[in-house]
C-alpha cells in the first residue's frame, strides 16, 4: 500500500482537555459541582435521559456558565471520561509492555484493542455522547485523534509503506462505543468477537 503521509506529523499528545489554560479558583469550583451532578443524573438516570437544564440546577449553576465552560453534551460528557482517557493514554506511551513500549508492533495492538474495549465496556454510554455531535466530531476528538496516531505508529513500524490513515479508521471500527452498543447490548455478543476481529485484521495486515 502507499504511504499517503507522514505519521510524524499527526496528532500525538493527550487529550486537549489537559492543556487548558488555569481557571479561577470560582469557575474551578462551579466546574467540578458541574461534573458531580452530571455524574450522578447519568447514573441514575442514564446519558440520553438528562437535559443540560437538569444539569445545570442540579449543579446550582446558570444554564450559560455550563454552555461557556463545557460547550455541549459531548463535551461535558468528554470531561467526565478525562481521567480515564489521560490513563489509557499514560499507559500506551510510558505502560510496561505490551502495552506500552517493549513488545512487536501486532502485540501492542492487540494490547491496546483489550484496554480501549475495557474502557467501552465500562463508559459506553458516556463515550457514545461525547463521540455525538456534527460529522466528523468523533474523528476529531482528541481520545480519537490519540488513538488514530498511535496506531498510526505501530503500523508504520510494521509496514512503513502502509496507509497508516485508513488502516487507523479500520483497525478502530470494532473498538467504538458504536459498535459495542450495537453488538454487545442490542444483539447481545460477547465481546471477545469483536476483539478476535480486531485481531485477525492485525494478523492479515500488519502481523509479519
Amino acid at each position: 500500500m502507499a504511504r499517503t503521509s507522514d505519521i510524524d506529523e499527526a496528532p500525538f499528545a493527550l487529550p486537549v482537555l489537559d492543556d487548558a489554560p488555569p481557571v479561577r479558583a470560582d469557575a474551578e469550583r462551579n466546574r467540578e459541582k458541574v461534573l458531580c451532578a452530571a455524574a450522578r443524573l447519568f447514573a441514575e438516570h442514564g446519558v440520553e435521559n438528562v437535559s443540560m437544564d437538569a444539569i445545570a440546577a442540579a449543579a446550582g449553576v446558570g444554564k450559560g456558565t455550563l454552555f461557556r465552560r463545557f460547550g455541549d453534551r459531548a463535551g461535558l460528557a468528554a470531561a467526565l471520561l478525562q481521567e480515564q482517557t489521560s490513563e489509557l493514554q499514560e499507559s500506551l506511551i510510558r505502560g510496561p509492555a505490551p502495552l506500552g513500549p517493549g513488545a512487536p508492533p501486532a502485540e501492542r495492538l492487540k494490547a491496546m484493542a483489550r484496554a480501549q474495549l475495557a474502557l467501552v465496556q465500562d463508559h459506553a454510554e458516556l463515550i457514545a455522547a461525547a463521540d455525538s455531535g456534527p460529522p466528523g466530531s468523533k474523528a476529531r476528538s482528541a481520545p480519537n485523534q490519540f488513538l488514530r496516531s498511535h496506531i498510526g505508529v505501530l503500523v508504520r513500524e510494521a509496514d512503513p509503506d502502509a496507509d497508516w490513515e485508513l488502516l487507523a479508521d479500520v483497525l478502530l471500527a470494532p473498538l467504538t462505543a458504536e459498535s459495542f452498543l450495537y453488538w454487545c447490548r442490542a444483539r447481545e455478543e460477547d465481546p471477545e468477537r469483536l476483539l478476535a476481529t480486531f485481531d485477525y485484521i492485525v494478523d492479515r495486515l500488519v502481523g509479519s
